[in-house]
């Protein structure tokens, strides 16, 4: 048993989708989340970029003795996840391997979607993670990069974000697929709109598998926190902003305040 906290990081506040699902899932544990809010997007940054970023958080984490950590972000995940892993001494979960196997497993006639970032998309990491689980499956992929700066200005469900997602997904609805895989933790948030441009197709959030990936990792390790006593979570930005209480809310359903903390010191 281990009552340190669980990290989870992401690159501003879509991460909060799969603390939503950690909670759920793991109601005892005490959680420490870090959003990159003064460097979001990552999605349009080099792999580079997104590698010394990451390794920035790692560190603060690592620093707040963290027991394991989540990356609760698509591009990290399949673009740095197996080098982070091999810096650090602890469990790592991410989006990557989970979300793609639900997806897999999801899909009846064998052709999917899948939405990300701009780096995401480009990196394949999804397409061939799929096609390694299931060979033979039609991979539609489809990059989606003001998904992000809508969730992060808390527009979820107004025309914008309406006329946004059909612009991007009229395309993926005509191609027959019958699961959509959802590869970044932004994206959830705007679930209501990606339904109403896709149709009557199977939607897959990787922050529920990602989640259930955490759980496992913290049982086989024996990591589970002991002390029943309420958690107490801590969240942490690279920079203030009024929308982190308000997603929060929709996400979390309850008003988290985030502390300001200089990431570049890491």
């Amino acid at each position: 048993m281990d009552n340190r906290r669980v990290g989870v990081f992401d690159s501003g506040v879509g991460g909060l989708t799969v603390v939503s699902e950690v909670m759920k899932r793991l109601p005892r544990e005490e959680l420490v989340y870090f959003g990159d809010t003064a460097r979001v997007p990552y999605g349009t940054k080099s792999r580079g970029t997104v590698l010394k970023y990451s390794v920035q958080i790692m560190n603060f984490l690592i620093s707040q003795d963290v027991k394991a950590v989540i990356i609760a972000c698509g591009t990290i995940s399949s673009n740095c996840r197996g080098e982070l892993a091999g810096m650090y001494d602890l469990p790592v979960a991410d989006v990557l391997e989970p979300g793609a196997r639900a997806c897999a497993e999801a899909t009846r006639n064998g052709v999917v979607g899948v939405i990300g970032t701009e780096r995401t998309i480009k990196s394949g990491a999804f397409e061939r993670k799929l096609k390694e689980i299931k060979p033979g499956v039609t991979v539609h992929s489809k990059a989606c990069p003001l998904f992000v700066p809508l969730a992060e200005e808390g527009w979820l469900d107004n025309e914008i974000a309406e006329l946004t997602a059909a612009a991007y997904l009229s395309e993926l609805a005509e191609k027959n697929i019958d699961a959509l895989l959802i590869g970044c933790t932004h994206y959830p948030l705007l679930v209501s709109c990606i339904k109403k441009a896709v149709g009557d197709i199977k939607i897959i959030n990787p922050a529920e598998a990602a989640a259930e990936k955490l759980k496992q990792l913290l049982e086989e390790n024996g990591l589970l926190r002991e002390n029943d006593s309420e958690p107490d979570h801590k969240f942490y930005v690279s920079d203030e902003t009024e929308k982190f209480e308000l997603v929060s809310r929709l996400a979390l359903n309850k008003s988290y305040t985030a502390i300001k903390t200089d990431i570049e010191k890491y």
